[in-house]
Order: structure tokens, then sequence, then C-alpha cells
């Protein structure tokens, strides 16, 4: 459940910056305006939505709003526990409206003699043998 309300948190605020945040907002706010005015909560969650698209890259206001929707949606899920498949589900259908990270990383071997590859992995497979595995010679 943590990790719902976590990636879910994540996810909203991240949809926020996108142009499908329109019709996200109006599914979100009738799931978080239950017996409430969903006007209100739509309302609500744009002032949370200005907030982001004005912080740009200010990672403090990003998380102070992502906590904020994580708090909304914890108060939700007690209430409601089914509200979390809900939840789910809004944001496997809209999540491919979130940007794709990219991650580029640069490196620069200097000094010393090398007369081959030099090779940076995170996961890998060299000739079949994964890190850590032990081989037969």
């Amino acid at each position: 459940m943590q990790q719902v309300m976590a990636s879910g948190a994540t996810t909203v605020v991240g949809l926020m910056a996108t142009d499908a945040w329109t019709q996200v907002r109006t599914r979100l706010a009738a799931l978080f305006g239950r017996g409430r005015n969903a006007e209100e909560v739509s309302a609500e969650l744009e002032e949370i939505r200005v907030e982001v698209v004005r912080a740009g890259d200010d990672a403090e206001v990003i998380e102070d709003s992502t906590a904020e929707v994580r708090g909304r949606i914890r108060r939700l899920v007690r209430q409601d526990p089914a509200a979390a498949a809900e939840l789910h589900a809004i944001l496997t259908e809209f999540g491919h409206h979130l940007p794709q990270q990219h991650i580029v990383v640069h490196n620069t071997v200097n000094g010393g003699t090398h007369h081959g590859f030099v090779v940076q992995a995170y996961q890998s497979t060299v000739n079949g043998v994964s890190p850590g595995e032990p081989t037969s010679r």
C-alpha cells in the first residue's frame, strides 16, 4: 500500500505538467472528492499544478507537492481501500503521457596504457557470464 501511495503521488505530480492533466484532474477530482464538491477538489488540485509548473526544476517544491498529494492518497485509501485500485487504473491509463527519462553518462579514461576496450556497465553479460558468476576455465 505504501508503494501505491508513493508512486501514485509521484505519477500524479508528473502528470500535472502534461497535456493530459485536464482529463486526469477531472477523474482525480471525482476520486478524491467523494462526499465533497468535485469542482472544489479540482480547484485544489489545480493550485498544486500551478505550483508544480512554476517550480520547473525546483526539487523542493516538487517534493512538497508530491507530499501533499501523497497525503490526499493516504486519506482516500484509509476511507476507502478499494480506491487504491481506482487510482491505479487512472494512473495506468494516463501514465504514458509522462515524459521518458533519459540518462546520459559520459565517462573519460585518462592516463595509463589501454590496449583494448574499457567498459562500464550496470548489469551485463559478457561471453555468457554475468558478474559474480564463477567461470570455468
